[in-house]
């Protein structure tokens, strides 16, 4: 199953001008509203520490060694004349990294469906960014909206599901696979009457087992994608047909 590590900001110095929290407070909504969708998705993810910097979580993801790193942060014009003044979603990649240009262009995709003023969504090459240059895998950081704006700032706090939404299904598409909206997470039970009901990576019958699970075995569901539940067994996300799921 393809993995993804989740590093919202650590900057609780950054404060909203709306007074409500700060970036760090903010982009942890957004993870926070993500891990649903993710686990519905079949994603499975990590995720930084707020207590920790930039560096911590480089070094953290490095060594979990996901597929994908996601860093997520809000902007700030800074002083000057422009300042609170200046809109708009810049998913930054590293400059020769194929795939995480394609992840940053398809987050810009998704996040123009949602933002109010899409012609602003833009992506971009940087070799400034340690969150870019540094993990191991393709990476991409995300300045979602101006904090110092009050339209933004407004904009992120009434929208974090959505927001969380538009990621994951980002996500979804540069894995390849469908995506599948969130229900509410509900308690199942293995009815095979039988032999153990196989948790697999994908859901096909030739995809690699995760886990065997035996009759009567209590699951949790998370999602569904055609004859197929996401499901969290003993810690392990993966699919199990559902017609030998019980819920």
């Amino acid at each position: 199953m393809p993995s993804i590590f989740l590093s919202p900001s650590t900057q609780e110095y950054n404060p909203y001008i709306t007074g409500s929290g700060s970036e760090e407070y903010w982009m942890n909504q957004i993870a926070d509203a993500m891990e649903p969708y993710l686990r519905a998705n079949g994603i499975r993810y990590t995720r930084n520490s707020p207590e920790g910097s930039a560096a911590d979580a480089i070094r953290q993801g490095n060594r979990d060694n996901p597929d994908f790193y996601l860093a997520l942060h809000s902007n700030a014009s800074g002083s000057g004349s422009d300042a609170g003044t200046t809109r708009g979603i810049i998913a930054f990649y590293y400059p020769g990294s194929v795939n995480g240009q394609r992840a940053a262009e398809l987050i810009a995709e998704e996040l123009r469906q949602i933002y109010p003023l899409p012609e602003l969504v833009v992506t971009r090459s940087t070799t400034a960014l340690g969150e870019v240059r540094q993990p191991r895998m393709p990476a991409v950081l995300v300045e979602i909206g101006y904090h110092d704006n009050v339209a933004d700032a407004l904009w992120i706090e009434s929208h974090v599901v959505n927001i969380a939404r538009s990621l994951t299904e980002a996500m979804t598409r540069y894995f390849g696979l469908p995506f599948t909206d969130i229900c509410l997470q509900r308690p199942g039970v293995v009815a095979t009457e039988g032999s153990p009901l196989r948790l697999r990576a994908a859901p096909s019958t030739s995809a690699a087992v995760l886990a065997r699970m035996p009759n009567g075995a209590p699951l949790t569901v998370c999602g569904m994608q055609e004859d197929w539940y996401t499901v969290l067994y003993n810690g392990l996300l993966g699919y199990a047909a559902a017609q030998y799921v019980r819920t």
